[in-house]
This record gives structure tokens, C-alpha cells and sequence, in this order.
């Protein structure tokens, strides 16, 4: 197949339409970003790499970096991690309070904030230099010893993280929290300040289509049956109360990220990037979705 061929026809299709967005300015350094980049990454199973766009310029990936965390404190604590966060679509906004209140601190899903500042919690209590361990960790799996936090956007993000806070206290009070909780917020802020570019996206998210094994080394960092539920997260849970449509549209077990960015696998065969600033009304690429789309509608190629 010709992905190459492909991905300049589906820059082309973006490129004629005029998508409506904006830039997540409730975080003001992400406010600066400019709404127009665009730029996506196709690495496939065969190692063959495919791209257009601003896909080589870093952005700060947010949301994307909890499947990543999540995958760290599931090897730290197995199956015992779910008796802390549920595996459930939310249907409510990323941030969102109210089911936490009538389900007695325990989040739906890890991919929702609630659900991954209590997997932040969880790397807190077992990792000595949390901030340290976790980008030895992302710089492990990506095989790129340059990838770091963006200081800049921690700080702001920090600095407006009240709804992070709260929900924060709001699990502390039903003893789902564990940690001090500004040592948990710091961290967490950190996190999702994260920078990659879409090449380096699809690289490192090749893990989830190569079985728990980095591709290239073929090292196995996770096991094949903790892959496969991760991916199911993704599936359902990988885009808050939008992660239906997704699936229709798209078809494929991914995570967005108010950055911009959207990651997805398709296991045995690739890994994808896209980044877009300008976000719909549920907090997702508008632009990612729509190229995504365009890929699985012409590779035929989904996981349906």
C-alpha cells in the first residue's frame, strides 16, 4: 500500500476545508501555540515511516502521556490497580466532578483526569523521583534520550490546576488518594507537559501495536494481555465523552490530548500522530479526527 501516496491526499482534503476550533486557553502557555499547525506521522509494523506537515515539531502532548503512566503503575501493581479506578466510558467531560460524588471517590476510567491523577498517585507512592523515573521511563520506550517536560507549560498549568485540586481533594476525602496532594499535582502537571512530535508519537505508541515490545530491540515491556486491556481503554475511554464517535468514525484504540494531538494504533500494523491546535467543543483535535478518518477510510484498514 502506498501510505505515503495516501497521507498527501488526506493533506490535501484538510487543507481545502475550513475547520472551526480553538486553542485550549484555559492553560495560557498553550494559549501561545499557533492554531494553524498541522502535521501527522504514519510508523508502520514494517518499520516504514510516512509523514506530512509540522509532524518533526514538538508540542506538548497533555492528556496522551496517561496511557503512558498507566501503563507504568499497571506493572507496578497488577490487577489491584482496578480496585482504584474503574474501566468505564465516563460520558462526562475530562474534569468533571459529579460522578465521583455518587461513586464514592473511584473514577470511571484512568484516562479521565480523576482516574490519572489517582494512577499519579499510585507512581508516587512507589517510585523515589517520580518526575525523573517516569521520563527515564518515556525516554525508554521511544528510544530518544531528548524528549522532556516543557517547564513553561508545567508551571502554567499548575498554576491554573484549581478543578485538578479539587477533584483531588474531593478522592482524598474518600480515601482513594494516598499522598500528599501538591506532590501529586506537581507531578502530575509535569506529566502532561510532556513534548513530542508526531514522529516521535507513533514511535513510542508502537508498543501497543507490537505487543508489548519496543520495535526495533523487540524488548518486552509489557505483557501481551496487559497490551490488549490498555488498548481496550483507549477504545472506549480514549477521548472523554467523545470516545463513541471516535470509534465510529476512526475505529481505532487511541488518546487525544488538549495539546492537540491524537495517537492511534492499529495492532500488527502501525502506530499514527496526528497534531492539530484547534479543539472541537469536547476537547479534541478537530482536525486530528477528520484526518484519521480519512486514513481508515482509505487504507480500509481499521480494527472493525
Amino acid at each position: 500500500m502506498n501510505y505515503q501516496s495516501i497521507l498527501n491526499s488526506i493533506e490535501q482534503e484538510i487543507n481545502i476545508h475550513d475547520f472551526e476550533g480553538k486553542v485550549a486557553n484555559y492553560i495560557p502557555e498553550l494559549a501561545k501555540v499557533d492554531r494553524n499547525k498541522f502535521g501527522m506521522h504514519l510508523h508502520c509494523i514494517n518499520n516504514g515511516h510516512y509523514a506530512f506537515g509540522d509532524s518533526n515539531e514538538r508540542f506538548s502532548i497533555q492528556s496522551i502521556s496517561k496511557v503512558l503512566a498507566l501503563i507504568m503503575a499497571f506493572e507496578l501493581e497488577r490487577d489491584a490497580i482496578w480496585k482504584r479506578v474503574d474501566v468505564e466510558p465516563s460520558g462526562d467531560p475530562f474534569n468533571s466532578l459529579v460522578q465521583l460524588e455518587y461513586e464514592n471517590g473511584i473514577p470511571r476510567n484512568p484516562l479521565i483526569n480523576a482516574g490519572a491523577l489517582v494512577i499519579c498517585d499510585i507512581l508516587v507512592s512507589h517510585l523515589k523521583n517520580p518526575k525523573a523515573d517516569f521520563l527515564n521511563f518515556i525516554r525508554k520506550i521511544s528510544n530518544n534520550p531528548t524528549i522532556n517536560y516543557d517547564e513553561k507549560v508545567a508551571k502554567s498549568e499548575k498554576e491554573w490546576g484549581f478543578r485538578n485540586s479539587a477533584l483531588l481533594h474531593l478522592m482524598k476525602s474518600f480515601g482513594n488518594i494516598k499522598n500528599d496532594i501538591e506532590t501529586i499535582l506537581d507531578f502530575y502537571v509535569y506529566q502532561c507537559s510532556l513534548t513530542m512530535t508526531c514522529k516521535e508519537l507513533s514511535e513510542t505508541f508502537m508498543l501497543f501495536a507490537n505487543k508489548g515490545r519496543i520495535l526495533g530491540t523487540n524488548e518486552q515491556i509489557i505483557p501481551w494481555n496487559r497490551i490488549k486491556r490498555i488498548n481496550a481503554i483507549m477504545m472506549t475511554c480514549g477521548f472523554y465523552d467523545e470516545a463513541g464517535e471516535f470509534s465510529f468514525r476512526v475505529g481505532l484504540p487511541g488518546k487525544s490530548g488538549v495539546g492537540g494531538g491524537i495517537v492511534a494504533i492499529h495492532p500488527n500494523y502501525y502506530s499514527v500522530a496526528a497534531w492539530s491546535p484547534k479543539l472541537n467543543p469536547k476537547g479534541n483535535s478537530a482536525i486530528g479526527m477528520a484526518a484519521l478518518e480519512l486514513l481508515t477510510t482509505k487504507t480500509e484498514l481499521s480494527i472493525f
